[in-house]
């Protein structure tokens, strides 16, 4: 399809820059605008029809596209990483970030990535909202476990979270400021476990109503957290037409360097989700304790391979089984 004009958004935090130009790359206006709501009003008074825009995907970008997308034509949202827009040039401003994406929308030479609708994002945020309780949980136990090995205190409760680890904390004899950071932690990881409990309920209930999610929990080592987890970063299985698209997408594929002949093929690329790779890895330390040709495989090729390199194996032969699990 043509447009009348092809524009280009530069967006940063506080403003954005944005430029139009024509079928032919002939530019037709371009300004800079505050990231508020009377800048996009006066952004999109400047969009004739019809018209396309092209934006990078950064922090602000599902903001701006929400705002923009049911007033113009077309809105894409561009991968920065695919997308090489300043390859071959010395100079990088705002003004020219624009003209770049506008001109490379123009020419259709622009890797465009998923925009998912409101409600996907939302169970996004409740499991990753869930996701960084526990990472935090973690980082703050492991550290309360180095204060105490460092006054000589290795053997502990296996789970110091808990109230039986809380109460066995209270009667440690420690010299008075690692006393105090003890408390401190201790507090801490208290509320921070009850936080996390109260998220969890709601991921578990949000689940329990969700027919896709139900299906992937027929999958051993997949339950209610990491099934929602898995079905919100999937978004709709229509954007992966193979299991193997799938694992790219999760970063879970090797890097394969092929020249001359010879094939070379390296670590995985730890590209895409970072929330889908954790939840496939999480849901394929499992992969050993299964009784299926599956399991079989994967505790042969852990002999082979070791642990590690088998989880990862597992957690990509995990996207055939998504995928087949998925309502087509």
């Amino acid at each position: 399809m043509r447009y009348e004009q092809y524009i280009g958004v530069d967006l940063h935090k506080a403003f954005f820059q944005a430029c139009a130009v024509t079928g032919d790359g002939r530019r037709l206006w371009e300004t800079r605008w505050a990231r508020t709501a009377e800048g996009i009003t006066a952004f999109l008074q400047q969009c004739g029809a019809p018209t396309i825009v092209a934006v990078e995907a950064s922090t602000p970008t599902w903001h701006f596209a929400d705002a923009v997308a049911e007033h113009v034509s077309a809105l894409v949202v561009v991968d920065p990483v695919k997308t090489r827009l300043k390859a071959g040039f010395a100079a990088k401003t705002d003004q020219l970030d624009a003209r770049r994406l506008a001109d490379a929308v123009r020419r259709e030479s622009v890797v465009s990535i998923y925009y998912p609708p409101r409600a996907i994002r939302e169970v996004r945020e409740l499991c990753r909202s869930r996701h960084a309780l526990v990472q935090t949980r973690t980082a703050l136990l492991l550290r309360l476990r180095a204060l105490l090995l460092r006054h000589g205190i290795s053997e502990t409760p296996r789970q110091l979270q808990t109230a039986r680890g809380q109460a066995w904390l209270t009667t440690l004899t420690l010299p008075p400021q690692a006393a105090a950071s003890v408390a401190r932690l201790s507090r801490v990881i208290g509320q921070t476990t009850r936080e996390l409990e109260a998220v969890t309920a709601d991921v578990v209930a949000e689940a329990t109503g969700d027919p896709i999610v139900q299906r992937l929990q027929t999958i051993p080592g997949i339950g209610p957290t990491l099934g929602l987890l898995v079905r919100a970063e999937i978004g709709t299985m229509a954007r992966f037409p193979t299991a193997a698209h799938l694992a790219s997408y999760a970063g879970l594929v090797p890097r394969v360097e092929a020249s001359g002949g010879r094939v070379r093929y390296g670590r995985i690329t730890r590209r895409g989700s970072p929330w889908l790779r954790w939840a496939l890895v999480e849901a394929a330390m499992h992969g050993t304790k299964r009784r299926d040709h599956e399991g079989r495989w994967a505790r042969r090729l852990a002999v082979r391979k070791g642990a590690l390199k088998a989880r990862v194996a597992v957690a990509r032969r995990l996207c055939e089984e998504i995928r087949a699990q998925w309502p087509r």
